[in-house]
Protein backbone atom coordinates (compact mmCIF):
# COMPACT_ATOMS: atom_id res chain seq x y z
CA UNK A 1 0.00 0.00 0.00
CA UNK A 2 1.23 3.29 -1.37
CA UNK A 3 -0.30 6.35 0.62
CA UNK A 4 -1.44 9.54 0.65
CA UNK A 5 -2.55 11.18 3.87
CA UNK A 6 -5.05 13.34 4.32
CA UNK A 7 -6.49 15.65 7.57
CA UNK A 8 -8.03 18.92 7.99
CA UNK A 9 -7.41 21.83 10.52
CA UNK A 10 -10.72 22.76 12.25
CA UNK A 11 -12.19 25.10 14.91
CA UNK A 12 -11.77 22.39 17.25
CA UNK A 13 -8.03 21.21 15.83
CA UNK A 14 -5.03 23.60 16.06
CA UNK A 15 -1.90 22.90 13.36
CA UNK A 16 -0.22 20.76 16.43
CA UNK A 17 -3.21 18.50 17.04
CA UNK A 18 -3.20 18.42 13.47
CA UNK A 19 0.29 17.01 13.10
CA UNK A 20 0.41 15.04 15.89
CA UNK A 21 -2.92 12.99 14.36
CA UNK A 22 -1.06 12.88 10.83
CA UNK A 23 2.10 11.47 12.41
CA UNK A 24 -0.05 8.85 14.26
CA UNK A 25 -1.67 8.08 11.05
CA UNK A 26 1.67 7.39 9.59
CA UNK A 27 2.42 4.95 12.32
CA UNK A 28 -0.87 3.10 11.43
CA UNK A 29 0.13 2.94 7.44
CA UNK A 30 3.31 1.45 8.69
CA UNK A 31 1.59 -0.63 10.92
CA UNK A 32 0.22 -2.47 7.66
CA UNK A 33 3.49 -2.65 5.55
CA UNK A 34 2.46 0.82 4.16
CA UNK A 35 4.24 3.45 2.56
CA UNK A 36 3.52 7.05 3.71
CA UNK A 37 3.94 8.97 0.20
CA UNK A 38 2.56 12.42 0.60
CA UNK A 39 0.00 14.50 2.89
CA UNK A 40 -2.28 16.72 2.43
CA UNK A 41 -3.68 19.06 4.98
CA UNK A 42 -6.30 22.65 5.07
CA UNK A 43 -7.71 24.41 6.78
CA UNK A 44 -11.65 23.95 6.79
CA UNK A 45 -13.66 24.98 9.88
CA UNK A 46 -16.68 22.43 8.67
CA UNK A 47 -15.80 19.56 5.99
CA UNK A 48 -17.51 19.93 2.86
CA UNK A 49 -20.78 17.12 2.38
CA UNK A 50 -19.68 15.89 -0.11
CA UNK A 51 -15.97 15.40 -0.60
CA UNK A 52 -14.64 16.37 2.66
CA UNK A 53 -12.23 18.56 1.79
CA UNK A 54 -14.07 20.25 -1.01
CA UNK A 55 -13.54 19.30 -4.80
CA UNK A 56 -10.65 21.72 -5.40
CA UNK A 57 -8.79 20.04 -2.98
CA UNK A 58 -9.48 16.63 -4.49
CA UNK A 59 -8.30 17.45 -7.96
CA UNK A 60 -4.58 18.92 -5.88
CA UNK A 61 -5.07 15.54 -4.42
CA UNK A 62 -5.73 13.32 -7.67
CA UNK A 63 -2.13 15.40 -9.13
CA UNK A 64 -0.49 14.30 -6.03
CA UNK A 65 -1.49 10.49 -6.44
CA UNK A 66 -0.50 11.02 -10.09
CA UNK A 67 2.89 12.29 -9.41
CA UNK A 68 3.71 10.03 -6.17
CA UNK A 69 2.35 6.72 -7.59
CA UNK A 70 0.17 6.46 -4.74
CA UNK A 71 -2.29 3.69 -4.50
CA UNK A 72 -4.62 4.50 -1.64
CA UNK A 73 -5.77 7.91 0.19
CA UNK A 74 -6.31 7.44 3.78
CA UNK A 75 -8.16 10.44 5.90
CA UNK A 76 -7.29 10.93 9.23
CA UNK A 77 -11.22 10.78 10.15
CA UNK A 78 -14.57 9.05 9.40
CA UNK A 79 -15.89 9.58 5.84
CA UNK A 80 -19.22 9.07 4.33
CA UNK A 81 -20.45 6.58 1.85
CA UNK A 82 -21.02 9.52 -0.83
CA UNK A 83 -17.73 11.14 0.38
CA UNK A 84 -15.36 7.94 -0.31
CA UNK A 85 -17.60 7.37 -3.55
CA UNK A 86 -17.07 11.03 -5.11
CA UNK A 87 -13.33 10.77 -4.04
CA UNK A 88 -12.54 7.80 -5.48
CA UNK A 89 -14.42 8.45 -8.61
CA UNK A 90 -12.18 11.87 -9.59
CA UNK A 91 -8.60 9.91 -8.12
CA UNK A 92 -9.30 6.74 -9.71
CA UNK A 93 -7.35 5.46 -6.33
CA UNK A 94 -9.09 3.28 -2.98
CA UNK A 95 -9.93 5.42 -0.14
CA UNK A 96 -9.78 4.71 3.16
CA UNK A 97 -11.20 6.38 6.45
CA UNK A 98 -9.13 6.16 9.49
CA UNK A 99 -11.79 3.30 11.16
CA UNK A 100 -10.76 1.23 7.55
CA UNK A 101 -7.27 1.34 8.72
CA UNK A 102 -7.13 0.54 12.27
CA UNK A 103 -9.85 -2.30 11.25
CA UNK A 104 -6.98 -3.67 8.49
CA UNK A 105 -4.62 -3.89 11.64
CA UNK A 106 -6.76 -5.54 14.09
CA UNK A 107 -7.92 -8.15 11.26
CA UNK A 108 -4.14 -8.71 10.76
CA UNK A 109 -2.95 -8.91 13.88
CA UNK A 110 -6.20 -10.92 15.63
CA UNK A 111 -5.05 -14.38 16.74
CA UNK A 112 -7.46 -16.03 19.78
CA UNK A 113 -11.62 -16.39 18.64
CA UNK A 114 -12.29 -13.90 20.60
CA UNK A 115 -10.05 -11.49 19.30
CA UNK A 116 -10.48 -12.58 15.76
CA UNK A 117 -15.28 -11.98 16.26
CA UNK A 118 -14.26 -8.78 18.13
CA UNK A 119 -12.79 -7.20 14.81
CA UNK A 120 -15.45 -9.04 12.46
CA UNK A 121 -17.94 -7.36 14.83
CA UNK A 122 -16.40 -3.66 14.78
CA UNK A 123 -16.05 -3.97 10.98
CA UNK A 124 -19.66 -5.18 10.07
CA UNK A 125 -20.82 -2.20 12.36
CA UNK A 126 -18.36 0.00 10.53
CA UNK A 127 -19.52 -1.24 7.40
CA UNK A 128 -23.41 -1.22 8.53
CA UNK A 129 -24.06 1.96 7.62
CA UNK A 130 -22.35 2.34 4.67
CA UNK A 131 -24.28 -0.55 2.92
CA UNK A 132 -27.41 1.75 4.08
CA UNK A 133 -25.92 4.64 2.45
CA UNK A 134 -25.29 2.65 -1.18
CA UNK A 135 -28.56 0.94 -1.18
CA UNK A 136 -30.17 3.15 -3.81
CA UNK A 137 -26.84 4.56 -5.29
CA UNK A 138 -24.65 2.06 -6.09
CA UNK A 139 -26.14 -1.04 -5.83
CA UNK A 140 -29.19 0.03 -7.79
CA UNK A 141 -26.20 -0.43 -10.58
CA UNK A 142 -26.48 -4.25 -10.62
CA UNK A 143 -30.04 -4.07 -12.16
CA UNK A 144 -27.65 -3.13 -15.54
CA UNK A 145 -30.67 -1.81 -17.38
CA UNK A 146 -33.05 -4.73 -17.56
CA UNK A 147 -35.61 -2.54 -16.02
CA UNK A 148 -35.17 -3.97 -12.70
CA UNK A 149 -35.88 -0.40 -10.81
CA UNK A 150 -35.66 -1.09 -7.15
CA UNK A 151 -33.35 -4.06 -7.78
CA UNK A 152 -30.38 -2.91 -6.02
CA UNK A 153 -32.67 -1.46 -3.08
CA UNK A 154 -34.07 -5.09 -2.59
CA UNK A 155 -30.42 -6.24 -2.79
CA UNK A 156 -29.54 -3.66 -0.59
CA UNK A 157 -32.01 -4.93 1.83
CA UNK A 158 -30.54 -8.25 2.05
CA UNK A 159 -27.22 -7.68 2.88
CA UNK A 160 -28.41 -5.46 5.28
CA UNK A 161 -30.19 -8.50 6.83
CA UNK A 162 -27.53 -10.48 6.61
CA UNK A 163 -25.05 -8.69 7.84
CA UNK A 164 -27.52 -7.93 11.52
CA UNK A 165 -27.79 -11.96 11.45
CA UNK A 166 -23.82 -12.05 11.66
CA UNK A 167 -23.76 -9.67 14.59
CA UNK A 168 -26.13 -11.43 16.19
CA UNK A 169 -24.53 -14.25 16.05
CA UNK A 170 -21.04 -12.82 17.07
CA UNK A 171 -22.65 -10.84 19.50
CA UNK A 172 -23.92 -14.38 20.92
CA UNK A 173 -20.67 -16.39 21.10
CA UNK A 174 -18.59 -13.43 22.60
CA UNK A 175 -21.07 -14.01 25.22
CA UNK A 176 -19.95 -17.22 25.89
CA UNK A 177 -16.53 -16.83 25.72
CA UNK A 178 -17.44 -13.64 28.14
CA UNK A 179 -19.37 -15.99 30.20
CA UNK A 180 -16.02 -18.55 30.18
CA UNK A 181 -13.39 -15.65 31.24
CA UNK A 182 -15.97 -14.87 34.28
CA UNK A 183 -15.25 -18.00 35.58
CA UNK A 184 -12.24 -18.04 34.68
CA UNK A 185 -12.09 -14.71 37.23
CA UNK A 186 -14.35 -16.17 39.84
CA UNK A 187 -12.13 -18.57 40.19
CA UNK A 188 -9.13 -16.24 40.44
CA UNK A 189 -10.75 -13.76 42.83
CA UNK A 190 -11.03 -16.58 46.01
CA UNK A 191 -7.31 -17.13 45.88
CA UNK A 192 -6.33 -13.56 48.32
CA UNK A 193 -2.52 -14.82 47.65
CA UNK A 194 -3.06 -13.98 44.07
CA UNK A 195 -3.07 -10.16 42.68
CA UNK A 196 -4.69 -9.77 39.95
CA UNK A 197 -2.98 -6.99 37.76
CA UNK A 198 -3.85 -5.42 34.52
CA UNK A 199 -1.37 -3.58 32.23
CA UNK A 200 -2.98 -0.72 30.09
CA UNK A 201 -1.61 2.12 27.99
CA UNK A 202 -1.51 3.94 24.50
CA UNK A 203 -0.19 1.53 21.74
CA UNK A 204 3.44 0.89 21.55
CA UNK A 205 4.26 2.14 25.01
CA UNK A 206 6.30 -1.27 25.48
CA UNK A 207 3.39 -3.60 26.93
CA UNK A 208 3.99 -6.78 25.79
CA UNK A 209 7.61 -5.93 26.20
CA UNK A 210 6.98 -5.13 29.78
CA UNK A 211 4.96 -8.19 30.07
CA UNK A 212 7.80 -10.21 28.85
CA UNK A 213 10.33 -8.93 31.08
CA UNK A 214 8.73 -9.23 34.24
CA UNK A 215 7.09 -12.71 34.01
CA UNK A 216 10.14 -14.45 32.05
CA UNK A 217 8.28 -15.82 29.37
CA UNK A 218 7.39 -15.34 25.66
CA UNK A 219 5.24 -12.70 24.61
CA UNK A 220 4.71 -11.15 20.75
CA UNK A 221 7.00 -8.23 20.59
CA UNK A 222 7.19 -5.16 17.57
CA UNK A 223 7.99 -1.93 17.70
CA UNK A 224 4.55 -0.39 16.05
CA UNK A 225 1.25 0.41 16.26
CA UNK A 226 -1.19 -2.53 17.58
CA UNK A 227 1.79 -5.01 17.54
CA UNK A 228 -0.53 -7.32 19.80
CA UNK A 229 -4.43 -7.68 20.04
CA UNK A 230 -4.91 -10.57 22.28
CA UNK A 231 -5.44 -10.32 25.80
CA UNK A 232 -2.43 -11.85 27.38
CA UNK A 233 -2.38 -13.38 30.94
CA UNK A 234 1.20 -14.64 32.42
CA UNK A 235 1.97 -14.38 36.56
CA UNK A 236 5.24 -13.55 38.77
CA UNK A 237 5.85 -15.83 41.97
CA UNK A 238 7.30 -14.21 45.03
CA UNK A 239 7.53 -17.57 46.83
CA UNK A 240 9.50 -15.61 49.58
CA UNK A 241 5.86 -14.63 50.68
CA UNK A 242 3.54 -17.16 49.37
CA UNK A 243 2.51 -14.82 46.60
CA UNK A 244 1.33 -14.89 43.20
CA UNK A 245 0.80 -11.87 40.71
CA UNK A 246 -1.43 -12.48 37.62
CA UNK A 247 -0.48 -9.70 34.97
CA UNK A 248 -2.73 -9.37 31.93
CA UNK A 249 -1.86 -7.69 28.84
CA UNK A 250 -5.03 -5.26 27.29
CA UNK A 251 -4.71 -3.78 23.63
CA UNK A 252 -3.43 -0.67 23.35
CA UNK A 253 -5.36 2.69 22.74
CA UNK A 254 -5.64 5.31 20.38
CA UNK A 255 -6.50 8.69 20.45
CA UNK A 256 -10.15 9.29 19.13
CA UNK A 257 -10.87 5.50 18.76
CA UNK A 258 -14.03 4.91 16.99
CA UNK A 259 -16.99 3.97 18.62
CA UNK A 260 -17.78 0.38 17.12
CA UNK A 261 -13.99 -0.56 17.78
CA UNK A 262 -14.15 0.75 21.85
CA UNK A 263 -17.76 -1.23 22.03
CA UNK A 264 -15.99 -3.85 19.88
CA UNK A 265 -12.87 -4.36 22.67
CA UNK A 266 -14.89 -4.16 26.06
CA UNK A 267 -14.17 -7.46 26.41
CA UNK A 268 -10.78 -7.31 26.22
CA UNK A 269 -11.25 -4.55 29.08
CA UNK A 270 -13.41 -6.29 31.29
CA UNK A 271 -9.81 -7.71 32.91
CA UNK A 272 -9.61 -4.34 34.39
CA UNK A 273 -12.98 -4.51 36.06
CA UNK A 274 -11.64 -7.75 38.08
CA UNK A 275 -8.16 -5.95 38.22
CA UNK A 276 -6.53 -4.85 42.20
CA UNK A 277 -3.89 -3.17 40.67
CA UNK A 278 -3.47 -1.32 36.77
CA UNK A 279 0.21 -0.39 35.45
CA UNK A 280 -0.16 2.51 33.30
CA UNK A 281 2.42 2.10 30.63
CA UNK A 282 3.41 5.25 28.90
CA UNK A 283 6.35 5.85 26.58
CA UNK A 284 7.97 9.08 27.99
CA UNK A 285 10.40 8.97 25.27
CA UNK A 286 7.58 10.43 23.28
CA UNK A 287 7.04 14.19 23.20
CA UNK A 288 3.39 13.93 23.16
CA UNK A 289 3.43 11.30 26.21
CA UNK A 290 1.39 13.58 28.89
CA UNK A 291 -1.62 13.72 26.44
CA UNK A 292 -1.59 10.28 25.36
CA UNK A 293 -1.70 9.36 29.47
CA UNK A 294 -4.61 11.79 29.52
CA UNK A 295 -6.30 9.91 26.26
CA UNK A 296 -5.72 6.59 28.17
CA UNK A 297 -6.89 7.99 31.57
CA UNK A 298 -10.01 9.25 29.76
CA UNK A 299 -10.97 5.52 28.98
CA UNK A 300 -10.37 4.22 32.05
CA UNK A 301 -12.75 6.81 33.53
CA UNK A 302 -15.50 6.11 30.36
CA UNK A 303 -15.15 2.26 31.69
CA UNK A 304 -15.76 2.94 35.32
CA UNK A 305 -12.19 1.52 36.64
CA UNK A 306 -10.26 5.34 37.18
CA UNK A 307 -11.16 4.72 40.94
CA UNK A 308 -8.35 1.38 40.82
CA UNK A 309 -5.16 1.58 42.48
CA UNK A 310 -2.78 2.65 39.67
CA UNK A 311 1.26 3.26 39.12
CA UNK A 312 2.33 5.39 36.17
CA UNK A 313 4.96 3.07 34.08
CA UNK A 314 7.00 5.82 32.44
CA UNK A 315 8.99 3.34 29.71
CA UNK A 316 11.93 3.75 27.47
CA UNK A 317 13.84 6.42 29.63
CA UNK A 318 16.90 4.81 27.98
CA UNK A 319 16.14 6.95 24.69
CA UNK A 320 16.62 9.95 27.06
CA UNK A 321 19.20 9.27 29.48
CA UNK A 322 22.39 7.21 29.10
CA UNK A 323 22.56 5.37 32.15
CA UNK A 324 19.40 4.16 35.07
CA UNK A 325 21.89 6.54 37.68
CA UNK A 326 20.30 9.39 36.14
CA UNK A 327 17.10 8.89 37.41
CA UNK A 328 17.92 6.99 40.90
CA UNK A 329 16.85 9.95 43.37
CA UNK A 330 14.75 12.34 41.55
CA UNK A 331 11.16 12.50 42.58
CA UNK A 332 9.25 11.18 39.50
CA UNK A 333 5.51 11.39 41.18
CA UNK A 334 5.91 15.77 40.43
CA UNK A 335 6.02 13.87 36.38
CA UNK A 336 2.79 12.46 36.65
CA UNK A 337 0.74 14.52 38.74
CA UNK A 338 1.25 12.48 42.36
CA UNK A 339 0.81 9.60 40.67
CA UNK A 340 2.82 6.51 42.26
CA UNK A 341 5.48 6.72 39.56
CA UNK A 342 8.16 4.00 38.32
CA UNK A 343 10.74 5.20 35.76
CA UNK A 344 12.18 2.39 33.90
CA UNK A 345 13.78 0.85 30.38
CA UNK A 346 12.10 -2.83 29.83
CA UNK A 347 14.44 -2.90 27.07
CA UNK A 348 18.00 -2.63 29.16
CA UNK A 349 16.13 -4.18 32.42
CA UNK A 350 17.14 -1.06 34.20
CA UNK A 351 14.82 -0.42 37.97
CA UNK A 352 12.80 -3.83 36.48
CA UNK A 353 13.42 -4.85 40.24
CA UNK A 354 11.78 -1.61 41.36
CA UNK A 355 8.31 -2.60 39.93
CA UNK A 356 8.63 -6.26 41.33
CA UNK A 357 8.92 -4.63 44.16
CA UNK A 358 6.07 -2.25 43.77
CA UNK A 359 4.42 -5.26 43.07
CA UNK A 360 5.18 -7.33 46.14
CA UNK A 361 3.83 -4.68 48.44
CA UNK A 362 0.01 -4.60 46.59
CA UNK A 363 0.37 -8.23 46.92
CA UNK A 364 0.97 -8.31 50.66
CA UNK A 365 -1.35 -5.65 51.00
CA UNK A 366 -4.03 -7.45 49.16
CA UNK A 367 -3.52 -10.29 51.80
CA UNK A 368 -3.82 -7.97 55.04
CA UNK A 369 -7.17 -5.74 53.25
CA UNK A 370 -8.56 -9.55 52.82
CA UNK A 371 -8.18 -10.56 55.90
CA UNK A 372 -9.32 -6.89 57.62
CA UNK A 373 -12.19 -7.51 54.98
Amino acid sequence: MRCIIVGIKTKERNYKELKQSLSELEGLVEAVDGKTLGKLYQKKDIPDPSTFIGKGKVRQLKELVEGTGADTIVFDADLTPVQISNIEKITQVDVLDRTDLILQIFSQRAKTRQAKLQVELATLQHELPRVYGQKGKVLSRIGGGMKTKGAGEKIGEIKVRTIKDRISKIKRELEKIKKQRYQQRKWRNKDPNILKVSLVGYTNAGKSTLLKKLTKRDTFVSDQLFATLDTKTSYIVFSDIGKKVLITDTVGFVKNMPQELMDAFMATLEELEEADLILHVIDVSDENWTEKMEAVEEILKKINVSDKPVVVVLNKIDKLVPSPEYVEEADHTMLTGGRETVVLSTEKGWNIDKLHNILKKYAVRKDTVSVGG
